[in-house]
């Protein structure tokens, strides 16, 4: 085979294979989400994943080695210094960050809060990180009586502001986001994104509405999604894909509701006659239960992406590619409510594969990206080395 015509990439965001080489760096020795949700199961129901060689790669309790796996597959080892979702992803792409996002467990210093206090004319509440439902249920009332902001964060690198929209209307809570954007580009910051977060209602019956907006870094550097889309590749980004990206390099962005969201909208990809990369990030797995420390979602969720797997082998054509993996790991059962450091799994379909085989282990995210480049004959990253000779 000469080359694919279309790339089907799906990220398994924090669906982690245990722990990296350097977990201990991290804090994160012994960190191994799916082996943990499986432990916790009692063993999980994968069998799509199985046989395409998911326990092949080591042993998850509940889903049994492929005798013959219909994928090759491997673990990847991730290179850049850190263990988030930006850094996971623009890695897979081709860029490396050195210095990680920082994240926030005590709340933001107060010299950062002054600047927006000075610059917005408004007070602060909040301040630590938390459930965005359950911090406008606490403060909501007092931001309705002050106008003050709730700022909030979580695990992940963001600094979120929610508020009232007969308060602060979306259009200026916006301003305010985009003023906030800017002072934490700061090194000392380092935030990977600030979120507007819009809520309507009466106290007791908040609502958050539709009207969030992300304000992310743009990537500090070319990715292998603008090669693309400068040579007149698709790129369509389904799920959070196209913020993580900040939309460089997209050329059509899905947004997706959830998981079965996400699967459904990869399915309906398939059905379009396009030439480059659809690219799906399935969000649940971290956000819902990873960080919410709670392995029996995380392992129900893990069977209900499993049982749509048939659908998309079915809609896999000839000179299709279909590569599976993940971003960081979040092992529910680990200590606090972060990411943790971990190998990521790496399953590649394609129709012409006989027998799947077990590839060299990945010493870096950025393989994917070298291999979709060298697929379409484009600029190689500065990053990774292509197993697309591997896999045919």
């Amino acid at each position: 085979m000469d080359s694919f015509k279309r790339v089907f990439l799906v990220v398994m965001d924090s669906v982690g294979i245990g722990e990296a080489p350097d977990a201990e760096k991290f804090d994160d020795k012994g960190a191994d989400t799916l082996g943990h949700i499986a432990e916790h199961m009692g063993g999980l129901k994968m069998p799509h994943m199985g046989s395409l060689g998911l326990s092949n790669i080591r042993e998850i309790k509940g889903i049994d080695a492929a005798d013959k796996p219909k994928a090759h597959y491997t673990t990847m080892v991730e290179a850049s210094n850190g263990k988030d979702t930006m850094t996971g992803n623009w890695e897979i792409m081709g860029l490396y960050i050195d210095q990680p996002f920082r994240t926030f467990p005590d709340g933001f210093p107060d010299e950062l809060l002054d600047e927006i206090k000075e610059k917005t004319g408004r007070g602060i509440v909040g301040n630590k990180p938390a459930s965005g439902t359950e911090i406008i249920k606490e403060l909501g009332q007092h931001h309705m009586e002050t106008g003050d902001l709730i700022i909030y964060t979580s695990a992940d690198s963001v600094l979120q502001i929610a508020a009232h929209e007969d308060v602060i209307p979306p259009e200026e809570l916006y301003e305010i986001c985009e003023l906030c954007r800017e002072l934490t580009l700061d090194e000392k910051y380092m935030v990977g994104r600030v979120i507007a977060r819009p809520f309507v209602g009466e106290p007791g019956a908040f609502e958050r509405t539709s009207n969030r907006h992300d304000y992310a870094l743009k990537p500090f550097g070319r990715t292998v999604m603008n090669e693309m889309a400068d040579a007149g590749y698709d790129v369509i980004a389904l799920g959070k894909i196209s913020d993580i990206y900040d939309g460089e390099g997209v050329t059509e962005a899905i947004r997706t509701k959830d998981n079965m969201d996400g699967m459904d909208q990869l399915v309906k990809s398939m059905d379009k006659d396009f030439n480059g990369m659809s690219f799906l990030n399935l969000v649940d797995f971290d956000a819902k239960y990873g960080h919410r420390r709670d392995p029996q979602g995380y392992g129900e969720a893990l069977e209900a992406y499993d049982e749509r797997l048939p659908e998309v082998l079915e809609k896999m054509e000839d000179d299709d590619l279909l590569i599976i993996t993940a971003d960081h790991g979040n092992d529910p059962v680990h200590h606090g409510t972060d990411h943790t450091r971990e190998l990521v799994p790496l399953i590649v379909y394609h129709n012409g594969i006989k027998e799947g085989k077990a590839l060299e282990q990945r010493q870096t995210f950025a393989d994917i990206g070298a291999t979709v480049s060298d697929n379409f004959s484009i600029k190689m990253p500065e990053h990774g080395k292509s197993f697309l000779k591997d896999i045919q």
